[in-house]
């Protein structure tokens, strides 16, 4: 099988959407090393490092009409290529379905609240026609709560539509904790989806009785407006794997407030380094951490969570022995399979539709 996927996501230096595009087509070379997947983007993007030899660079748009990439330059590519598939990994494949594709639906945020996605009117328009008019042979998502809310928003057949879970990276593992004070921790981008106003008040709430900071690692989009400076509140912006492992390892608990994710790698990543997780209860969240996880909903529920964190010892190694056994049921090796899957389903739909 030779499979072309969308890189333009590697153009960011950090968030689900790069992760997610390096690691799963590092786990479906190494995975199936009888297959070819070539890394396609009509702009440059940085090749993820220590790649396998089956998995490469295509080429750019040759001339003017292929920079209409969408429409034309990737499926000109792909036929240079000799490529059977293509992946959507980021909302969209190309226009015109020469070849069967599978389209990778990360979530539905684009779609329920403008105010989370400032840039995010290109998605908005584009995606919809094309899932409507099932240009994509294959939707995958990456949860079952999300994968039930595409079926009904776009009226898709069961059938189409799969649910393949992501995992983290192997670096994310228990190590040795940075020489700080005590501290929360969120990790991913800083955007008004996630919901941060809520962590801030809760650790402000916390902090009166207890002296522990928060710390806030991430990438900031432009949109996310930048809490005001005060004691113990740290904003250390993006930061390597090593020292984000080094963080999960080390906090109190790691907080994801988020009003809404189709699967929240943060949480996983945390769980895989044995750390207390405190989510919101969105769907897609109680999914990953399941019962490992401390679900909460009001200001109040959050401070009495972080204030018990940092009061009783005990009742945080518990929840860290929950985090680990629950983060052993995922594996890019197994997103790689199962995505694998779903790639062959799409050419045997291909094949019937034209046989």
């Amino acid at each position: 099988m030779r499979v072309a996927l969308d890189a333009t996501p590697l153009i960011l230096s950090s968030g689900g959407l790069a992760r997610y595009t390096a690691e799963l087509s590092m786990a479906l070379a190494r995975n199936f090393p009888e297959d070819n997947f070539i890394l396609l983007s009509d702009q440059p993007f940085p090749m993820p490092p220590g790649h396998p030899p089956n998995l490469y660079r295509g080429g750019a748009p040759k001339n003017a009409l292929e920079r209409r990439w969408w429409l034309w330059g990737a499926n000109r590519e792909m036929r240079r290529c000799d490529c059977e598939l293509f992946h959507g990994t980021n909302f969209a494949v190309p226009y015109i379905p020469v070849r069967p594709s599978v389209l990778t639906l990360h979530d539905l945020s684009p779609w329920m609240n403008p105010e989370w996605h400032a840039n995010g009117g290109r998605v908005r328009r584009r995606t919809p026609p094309l899932v409507r008019l099932r240009i994509p042979t294959m939707v995958v998502t990456h949860t079952e709560a999300v994968r039930r809310q595409v079926i009904e928003r776009f009226r898709l057949p069961e059938s189409l539509v799969t649910a393949v879970p992501l995992a983290a990276s192997e670096i994310f593992r228990p190590g040795p904790a940075p020489e700080r004070r005590p501290y929360f921790l969120y990790a991913g981008a800083l955007e008004p989806r996630k919901n941060l106003a809520l962590a801030i008040d809760a650790w402000r709430a916390v902090r009166g009785r207890h002296l522990v900071d928060l710390v806030l690692a991430g990438r900031r989009r432009v949109d996310f407006p930048m809490p005001a400076s005060e004691p113990g509140l740290c904003v250390i912006g993006e930061v390597a794997d090593v020292e984000l492992a080094a963080l999960y390892s080390g906090a109190l608990a790691v907080l994801y407030p988020s009003h809404y994710e189709g699967f929240g790698l943060p949480v996983l990543e945390a769980m895989q380094c044995g750390a207390c997780v405190f989510t919101s209860k969105d769907p897609a969240l109680r999914e990953v951490a399941a019962d490992a996880g401390v679900a909460l909903d009001t200001p109040g529920a959050w401070a009495e969570a972080m204030s018990a964190a940092t009061a009783s010892p005990d009742w945080l190694t518990g929840w860290r022995v929950k985090s680990l056994r629950r983060a052993r049921d995922f594996s890019w090796s197994r997103t790689a399979r199962l995505t694998r899957e779903v790639y062959g389903e799409a050419l045997r739909r291909s094949r019937g539709r034209h046989g």
